[in-house]
């Protein structure tokens, strides 16, 4: 159990440790190998280039292979059944159904929305793009023991709504050889066209390339191990991929009037994802960082699962004392943190200054457990410090764009003898006989 939050007094303190210089994916290096890899390099790097290799080869075969040995589950077909996700829903309680229904229902509306804001067609003087969705998507679910629902639908709705017209969904299935059934009612929900009894490495080497049961996708997308992260890092080019997912991480910016028991529970909400996650409080107040430091010990002891939550907070958690909001949103903006809380009066005034974050949370009443499962917005976001350079999932990741060009006579003649020179200048003889064959043309044809 952690007994005391790290605290930071200081802006020039807190600085070092929250500029970031290297993207943390919240992995090791180096992590021991599960039974039936056999092989005497262990890196992540090195397994994962042979099983693509193998799924590549041998297809279908190579993914029985590995679903047997590495997650000790003897399938006798790799896709999921429509009879299995109609019984599934005899399975989940009538609740968690209409809570997944719901949460879709928010999150198609709020894509829907963010779609009729991109604007296609032809912009002016022949110039213009055409907005088409992907073909087709897969998207992994981390599966195994565990169920996760909410990464279902925060990643094929806004596929969904984009027009993507075949999603799949590959995830491990557990010992028994079935998938949890809170994840096939999400799937079948968010409209997913068809689920695979795959995980690991080999289910992302079956999505880039294709076997004879799992036909190759376009882009991949969804979280997942050492081992799923690297694969997807080695397979972009073959297809897209959205991001290289790392551990949560939250930084809540509070004043004197925030609620010392939110800032507490939010802290360990997003700090039980993961033991390397990061959880951070910046705050003007000392009393408030004491007071919240003695409230998570409180809140943890009533938990019966707090362990993880406990760990992460001993080791990534940090609570950071500083003169004003303004300096908290400086920290921010050097560690572009995944989700970040403002818990400040007026707290929605200060939201324009926050340039590097994947999700701000305006407000007690707006927690991000509330955006991690039902609010709208996906929550799939930049993980590591990489909120600096990219955005959240959103229907834009699913769709591709072809520019148009469409000049008549009169343009060419106005714009070819400046190409012209540029060509000339980059010594690229053919692209300037290009353009002067064309004005040539033109000439003879007004004579």
């Amino acid at each position: 159990m952690v007994t005391n939050m790290r605290i930071v007094e200081g802006f020039q303190k807190a600085k070092p440790l929250l500029t970031r210089e290297i993207p943390r994916y919240g992995v090791s290096l180096s992590p021991k190998p599960k039974t039936g890899t056999r092989r005497k390099d262990t890196s992540p790097e090195v397994i994962v280039k042979g099983i693509l290799a193998e799924v590549r080869a041998r297809g279908d075969k190579a993914l029985f292979n590995y679903t047997r040995k590495l997650d000790g589950v003897e399938l006798k077909s790799l896709e999921v059944s429509e009879s299995e996700i109609s019984d599934a829903y005899n399975k989940v309680d009538k609740k968690l159904v209409a809570a997944l229904k719901l949460a879709a229902a928010r999150i198609e509306q709020f894509h829907s929305l963010c779609k009729q804001r991109i604007e296609p067609g032809f912009l002016t003087h022949g110039l213009g793009r055409l907005i088409r969705p992907l073909s087709r998507v897969g998207i992994y679910v981390p599966g195994g023991s565990a169920a996760y629902p909410s990464t279902v639908l925060m990643t094929a709705i806004p596929a969904r709504v984009a027009g993507v017209k075949e999603i799949f969904v590959v995830t491990p299935p557990k010992k028994n050889g079935v998938i949890p059934p809170p994840t096939l009612v999400a799937a079948d929900i968010a409209g997913v066209s068809r689920i695979f009894k795959i995980g690991g490495a080999q289910a992302i080497a079956a999505l880039a390339f294709g076997t004879e049961s799992v036909p190759k996708v376009d882009k991949i997308c969804g979280p997942g191990n050492v081992f799923v992260v690297t694969a997807k890092r080695m397979v972009y080019g073959t297809v897209d991929i959205e991001s290289l997912a790392g551990p949560s991480e939250i930084i809540i910016i509070a004043d004197d009037t925030a609620d010392v028991s939110f800032c507490a529970a939010d802290l360990i909400a997003q700090s039980e994802h993961d033991r390397q996650a990061s959880a951070i409080l910046i705050t003007a107040s000392p009393k408030l960082a004491r007071a919240v430091d003695s409230e998570i010990k409180k809140q943890l002891a009533q938990l019966e699962r707090s362990t993880i939550a406990a760990e992460a907070l001993k080791s990534g958690g940090m609570i950071v004392v500083v003169n004003s909001p303004d300096e908290a949103i400086e920290l921010v903006n050097l560690y572009a943190p995944e989700h970040v809380s403002l818990m400040l009066r007026n707290a929605g005034s200060y939201v324009h200054k926050i340039k590097n974050a994947g999700c701000v949370f305006i407000g007690g009443s707006s927690p991000v457990a509330l955006g991690d499962y039902i609010a709208g917005p996906s929550h799939v976001l930049p993980t590591g410090g990489s909120a600096r350079f990219s955005s959240p999932l959103g229907v834009e990741d699913f769709l591709k764009i072809t520019n148009i060009i469409g000049l008549d006579e009169a343009d060419g003649k106005e714009l070819g003898k400046s190409a012209i020179t540029i060509a000339e200048a980059e010594g690229l003889e053919g692209h300037a006989q290009a353009i002067k064959l064309r004005l040539k043309d033109t000439r003879k044809k007004t004579k």
